[in-house]
């Protein structure tokens, strides 16, 4: 399976586009209501949950932190909850996520790259396709304070 490899231009501090990767209040807004939850210290667990199929407390993203550097990256491993899975009691394969910033002239260059897939991750297609959307909300939220309606 390819990695997704994502690059985006935010008129943004790195702080500003950090913290809507991070801040719980704004990581809610860019992943329609999950909440990030992570003590962000390298080998702990992090997990998304909010809203979705099993209620409010939805686990829809559960992995390892494996980088947490300010500004500057943040990287984890992924793996979809149980609900995402066709076997809820099956172990979701697992791959990697890598949020990278860096300054270009007044502006924040936000990559994401989602790599090391297992082959047949049935997470791919529905990363494939969510990915744009939320990378859209990132830079829309940082610029406006808002994010886009998709309903």
């Amino acid at each position: 399976m390819d990695e997704l490899k994502y690059e985006i231009y935010i008129a943004g501090s790195l702080e500003e586009v950090w913290g809507a990767l991070t801040a719980p209040h704004q990581v809610a807004k860019i992943y329609y209501g999950s909440v990030i939850h992570s003590t962000f210290k390298e080998g702990d667990p992090l997990e998304y949950i909010g809203p979705g199929k099993d209620g409010d407390q939805t686990l829809h993203v559960y992995g390892t932190l494996l980088e947490f550097s300010p500004n500057r990256a943040f990287r984890y491993t992924h793996k979809v909850g149980p609900s995402y899975l066709e076997n809820p009691n099956a172990d979701s394969p697992e791959s990697r996520i890598s949020w990278l910033l860096e300054t270009v002239g007044g502006s924040t260059k936000l990559t994401l790259i989602h790599d090391e897939w297992k082959p047949g991750d049935p997470s791919y297609n529905g990363s494939k396709s969510a990915w744009p959307m939320i990378i859209s909300n990132i830079k829309t939220l940082v610029e406006t304070g808002r994010t886009l309606d998709f309903s």
